[in-house]
Protein backbone atom coordinates (compact mmCIF):
# COMPACT_ATOMS: atom_id res chain seq x y z
CA UNK A 1 0.00 0.00 0.00
CA UNK A 2 0.90 3.20 -0.43
CA UNK A 3 1.32 5.43 2.84
CA UNK A 4 -1.97 7.43 1.75
CA UNK A 5 -4.17 4.56 1.16
CA UNK A 6 -2.30 3.06 4.49
CA UNK A 7 -3.56 6.61 6.44
CA UNK A 8 -6.86 5.74 5.27
CA UNK A 9 -7.41 2.44 6.42
CA UNK A 10 -6.10 2.94 9.67
CA UNK A 11 -8.81 5.89 9.70
CA UNK A 12 -11.52 3.14 8.26
CA UNK A 13 -10.90 0.84 10.87
CA UNK A 14 -10.81 3.36 13.70
CA UNK A 15 -14.02 4.51 12.40
CA UNK A 16 -15.25 1.41 12.15
CA UNK A 17 -14.34 0.13 15.97
CA UNK A 18 -16.17 3.40 16.90
CA UNK A 19 -19.37 2.88 15.38
CA UNK A 20 -19.36 -0.70 16.14
CA UNK A 21 -19.22 0.12 19.83
CA UNK A 22 -21.17 3.20 19.36
CA UNK A 23 -24.17 0.37 17.76
CA UNK A 24 -23.57 -2.01 19.91
CA UNK A 25 -24.02 0.05 23.12
CA UNK A 26 -27.38 1.65 22.18
CA UNK A 27 -29.19 -1.63 20.71
CA UNK A 28 -28.34 -3.16 24.23
CA UNK A 29 -30.31 -0.58 25.57
CA UNK A 30 -32.85 -0.42 22.77
CA UNK A 31 -33.25 -3.65 20.81
CA UNK A 32 -34.33 -5.91 23.26
CA UNK A 33 -37.75 -3.86 23.12
CA UNK A 34 -38.25 -3.89 19.55
CA UNK A 35 -39.97 -6.28 17.09
CA UNK A 36 -37.55 -8.95 15.70
CA UNK A 37 -37.50 -7.36 12.13
CA UNK A 38 -37.21 -4.09 13.75
CA UNK A 39 -33.97 -4.92 16.11
CA UNK A 40 -32.95 -6.63 12.48
CA UNK A 41 -33.08 -3.38 11.00
CA UNK A 42 -31.94 -1.59 13.84
CA UNK A 43 -29.00 -3.43 15.15
CA UNK A 44 -27.76 -5.30 11.89
CA UNK A 45 -28.87 -3.85 8.75
CA UNK A 46 -28.15 -0.40 9.65
CA UNK A 47 -24.75 -1.27 10.71
CA UNK A 48 -23.57 -3.22 7.90
CA UNK A 49 -25.02 -0.73 5.36
CA UNK A 50 -22.91 2.00 7.18
CA UNK A 51 -20.11 -0.34 7.08
CA UNK A 52 -20.12 -1.00 3.20
CA UNK A 53 -20.30 3.01 2.72
CA UNK A 54 -17.59 3.50 5.36
CA UNK A 55 -15.20 0.52 2.84
CA UNK A 56 -16.28 2.93 -0.23
CA UNK A 57 -15.67 6.26 1.39
CA UNK A 58 -12.56 5.65 3.15
CA UNK A 59 -10.59 2.94 1.15
CA UNK A 60 -12.10 3.00 -2.43
CA UNK A 61 -13.74 -0.40 -2.70
CA UNK A 62 -16.52 0.01 -4.73
CA UNK A 63 -18.54 -2.83 -5.79
CA UNK A 64 -21.40 -3.90 -8.32
CA UNK A 65 -23.84 -6.28 -8.59
CA UNK A 66 -25.15 -8.63 -10.85
CA UNK A 67 -27.85 -11.04 -11.16
CA UNK A 68 -30.37 -8.71 -8.80
CA UNK A 69 -33.23 -10.70 -10.94
CA UNK A 70 -32.39 -14.05 -9.74
CA UNK A 71 -33.56 -13.07 -6.17
CA UNK A 72 -36.36 -14.59 -4.80
CA UNK A 73 -39.52 -12.81 -2.97
CA UNK A 74 -39.36 -15.38 -0.44
CA UNK A 75 -36.57 -16.17 1.98
CA UNK A 76 -34.62 -19.17 1.16
CA UNK A 77 -30.74 -20.54 1.97
CA UNK A 78 -28.19 -18.21 0.57
CA UNK A 79 -24.88 -19.97 -0.40
CA UNK A 80 -22.37 -17.58 -0.53
CA UNK A 81 -18.28 -17.73 -1.31
CA UNK A 82 -16.38 -16.68 1.32
CA UNK A 83 -13.44 -14.70 0.37
CA UNK A 84 -13.27 -11.57 3.35
CA UNK A 85 -15.38 -10.03 5.67
CA UNK A 86 -16.80 -7.91 3.17
CA UNK A 87 -19.12 -10.09 1.99
CA UNK A 88 -20.76 -10.50 5.46
CA UNK A 89 -21.35 -6.90 5.88
CA UNK A 90 -22.45 -6.46 2.53
CA UNK A 91 -25.66 -9.76 2.22
CA UNK A 92 -26.09 -8.92 6.01
CA UNK A 93 -27.02 -5.16 4.85
CA UNK A 94 -29.33 -6.62 1.39
CA UNK A 95 -31.39 -9.21 3.22
CA UNK A 96 -34.07 -8.71 6.24
CA UNK A 97 -34.51 -10.28 8.30
CA UNK A 98 -31.09 -12.88 8.12
CA UNK A 99 -29.73 -15.30 9.89
CA UNK A 100 -26.23 -16.86 9.63
CA UNK A 101 -23.96 -19.78 10.85
CA UNK A 102 -21.66 -17.66 12.77
CA UNK A 103 -18.86 -19.07 15.49
CA UNK A 104 -20.26 -18.94 18.67
CA UNK A 105 -17.28 -17.02 20.16
CA UNK A 106 -18.60 -14.01 18.39
CA UNK A 107 -20.87 -13.49 20.65
CA UNK A 108 -18.22 -12.98 22.90
CA UNK A 109 -16.94 -9.94 21.48
CA UNK A 110 -17.99 -7.13 23.36
CA UNK A 111 -20.49 -4.78 22.17
CA UNK A 112 -21.24 -5.87 18.58
CA UNK A 113 -21.03 -9.64 19.22
CA UNK A 114 -23.51 -8.80 22.69
CA UNK A 115 -25.93 -7.28 20.34
CA UNK A 116 -25.57 -9.79 17.30
CA UNK A 117 -26.27 -12.44 19.99
CA UNK A 118 -30.13 -10.53 20.13
CA UNK A 119 -30.67 -11.16 16.71
CA UNK A 120 -31.07 -15.48 16.53
CA UNK A 121 -27.38 -16.09 14.68
CA UNK A 122 -26.94 -19.79 14.59
CA UNK A 123 -24.26 -19.69 16.52
CA UNK A 124 -22.16 -23.32 16.33
CA UNK A 125 -19.65 -24.79 17.99
CA UNK A 126 -16.73 -25.38 15.10
CA UNK A 127 -14.98 -28.22 17.56
CA UNK A 128 -18.32 -30.49 17.46
CA UNK A 129 -18.87 -30.74 13.95
CA UNK A 130 -21.61 -33.56 14.06
CA UNK A 131 -23.91 -30.77 16.98
CA UNK A 132 -22.87 -28.08 14.85
CA UNK A 133 -24.29 -29.85 11.89
CA UNK A 134 -27.55 -31.13 14.16
CA UNK A 135 -27.80 -27.42 15.29
CA UNK A 136 -28.37 -25.95 11.93
CA UNK A 137 -30.69 -28.27 10.36
CA UNK A 138 -32.90 -27.67 13.95
CA UNK A 139 -32.78 -23.62 13.57
CA UNK A 140 -31.97 -23.19 10.25
CA UNK A 141 -35.52 -24.89 9.35
CA UNK A 142 -36.91 -22.59 12.11
CA UNK A 143 -35.88 -19.36 11.14
CA UNK A 144 -36.54 -19.87 7.46
CA UNK A 145 -40.33 -20.71 9.04
CA UNK A 146 -40.17 -17.30 10.67
CA UNK A 147 -39.66 -15.67 7.10
CA UNK A 148 -35.34 -15.16 7.64
CA UNK A 149 -32.91 -15.63 5.15
CA UNK A 150 -30.64 -18.04 5.88
CA UNK A 151 -26.61 -17.41 4.91
CA UNK A 152 -24.01 -20.01 4.89
CA UNK A 153 -20.84 -19.84 3.89
CA UNK A 154 -20.44 -23.33 2.46
CA UNK A 155 -16.58 -23.39 2.85
CA UNK A 156 -16.80 -23.03 6.23
CA UNK A 157 -14.07 -20.56 6.21
CA UNK A 158 -12.53 -17.30 4.24
CA UNK A 159 -10.72 -19.44 1.29
CA UNK A 160 -7.30 -16.99 -0.53
CA UNK A 161 -8.89 -15.73 -4.32
CA UNK A 162 -8.27 -18.29 -6.90
CA UNK A 163 -9.09 -21.40 -5.07
CA UNK A 164 -11.93 -23.19 -3.92
CA UNK A 165 -12.72 -24.87 -0.87
CA UNK A 166 -15.13 -28.00 -0.33
CA UNK A 167 -19.07 -27.04 -0.15
CA UNK A 168 -20.07 -28.65 2.64
CA UNK A 169 -23.45 -29.70 2.43
CA UNK A 170 -25.77 -28.47 5.11
CA UNK A 171 -26.63 -25.75 3.51
CA UNK A 172 -27.93 -27.28 0.97
CA UNK A 173 -29.89 -30.16 3.23
CA UNK A 174 -31.23 -27.52 5.24
CA UNK A 175 -33.00 -26.38 1.79
CA UNK A 176 -33.71 -29.81 0.69
CA UNK A 177 -35.56 -30.35 4.13
CA UNK A 178 -37.81 -27.34 4.13
CA UNK A 179 -38.69 -27.55 0.60
CA UNK A 180 -36.91 -24.11 -0.65
CA UNK A 181 -34.31 -23.37 -3.02
CA UNK A 182 -30.65 -22.03 -2.38
CA UNK A 183 -29.63 -18.83 -3.84
CA UNK A 184 -26.11 -19.02 -5.11
CA UNK A 185 -23.18 -15.83 -4.44
CA UNK A 186 -19.90 -15.21 -6.22
CA UNK A 187 -17.69 -12.04 -5.94
CA UNK A 188 -14.39 -11.17 -6.03
CA UNK A 189 -14.02 -9.11 -2.84
CA UNK A 190 -10.51 -10.66 -1.58
CA UNK A 191 -9.16 -8.74 -3.86
CA UNK A 192 -9.41 -5.91 -2.74
CA UNK A 193 -10.47 -6.98 1.34
CA UNK A 194 -7.80 -9.58 1.46
CA UNK A 195 -7.94 -12.15 3.84
CA UNK A 196 -4.54 -12.20 4.97
CA UNK A 197 -3.86 -8.96 7.27
CA UNK A 198 -5.16 -5.47 7.52
CA UNK A 199 -4.85 -3.83 3.71
CA UNK A 200 -7.27 -2.81 1.93
CA UNK A 201 -7.15 -1.90 -2.17
CA UNK A 202 -9.12 0.46 -3.91
CA UNK A 203 -11.10 -0.89 -6.69
CA UNK A 204 -14.83 -2.48 -8.08
CA UNK A 205 -15.73 -5.88 -6.05
CA UNK A 206 -18.02 -7.96 -8.38
CA UNK A 207 -21.11 -9.56 -7.05
CA UNK A 208 -22.70 -12.11 -8.55
CA UNK A 209 -26.52 -13.59 -7.99
CA UNK A 210 -27.06 -16.89 -9.32
CA UNK A 211 -30.26 -18.14 -10.17
CA UNK A 212 -32.26 -19.87 -7.76
CA UNK A 213 -31.24 -23.59 -7.30
CA UNK A 214 -33.96 -26.34 -6.22
CA UNK A 215 -33.19 -29.80 -5.75
CA UNK A 216 -34.89 -32.80 -7.43
CA UNK A 217 -36.16 -34.82 -5.66
CA UNK A 218 -35.60 -35.79 -1.98
CA UNK A 219 -33.46 -37.68 0.50
CA UNK A 220 -29.10 -37.47 0.14
CA UNK A 221 -28.98 -38.32 -3.41
CA UNK A 222 -30.82 -34.84 -4.18
CA UNK A 223 -28.46 -33.28 -1.05
CA UNK A 224 -25.34 -33.74 -2.47
CA UNK A 225 -26.36 -33.49 -5.74
CA UNK A 226 -28.03 -29.49 -5.39
CA UNK A 227 -24.64 -28.97 -3.44
CA UNK A 228 -22.93 -30.03 -6.33
CA UNK A 229 -24.54 -28.03 -8.88
CA UNK A 230 -24.35 -24.95 -6.29
CA UNK A 231 -20.32 -25.52 -6.23
CA UNK A 232 -20.27 -25.89 -9.88
CA UNK A 233 -21.68 -22.31 -10.36
CA UNK A 234 -20.08 -20.68 -7.89
CA UNK A 235 -16.62 -22.29 -9.24
CA UNK A 236 -17.49 -21.06 -12.64
CA UNK A 237 -18.74 -17.96 -12.03
CA UNK A 238 -15.51 -16.96 -9.58
CA UNK A 239 -13.31 -17.86 -12.45
CA UNK A 240 -15.39 -15.56 -14.88
CA UNK A 241 -15.09 -12.63 -12.58
CA UNK A 242 -11.60 -13.51 -11.13
CA UNK A 243 -10.42 -13.40 -14.71
CA UNK A 244 -11.42 -10.55 -15.30
CA UNK A 245 -10.70 -8.28 -12.57
CA UNK A 246 -12.11 -4.44 -13.82
CA UNK A 247 -15.56 -5.69 -14.69
CA UNK A 248 -17.27 -8.87 -15.61
CA UNK A 249 -18.30 -10.44 -19.15
CA UNK A 250 -22.02 -8.92 -18.88
CA UNK A 251 -23.20 -5.97 -18.40
CA UNK A 252 -23.30 -5.34 -14.29
CA UNK A 253 -25.38 -3.19 -12.37
CA UNK A 254 -23.78 -0.51 -10.56
CA UNK A 255 -25.96 -0.13 -7.05
CA UNK A 256 -25.12 2.96 -4.42
CA UNK A 257 -25.42 1.89 -0.98
CA UNK A 258 -29.16 3.28 -0.73
CA UNK A 259 -30.28 1.13 -3.47
CA UNK A 260 -28.99 -2.51 -2.13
Amino acid sequence: MTTVQAIRTFLFYLLLSLSAFIWGTLSLFFAPFMPFRARYNFVVRSWCRFAVWLTQAVVGVRYEVQGLENVPQQPCVILAKHQSTWETFYLSGAFEPLSQVVKRELLRVPFFGWAMALMKPIAIDRSNPKAALKQLAAQGDERLKQGAWVLIFPEGTRVPVGQMGKFSRGGAALAVNAGLPVLPVAHNAGHYWPKEGWAKHPGTIQVVFGPVMYAEGEGPRAIAELNDRAFAWVEATQLEIEGDRPGVSTEAVSHSVDKL
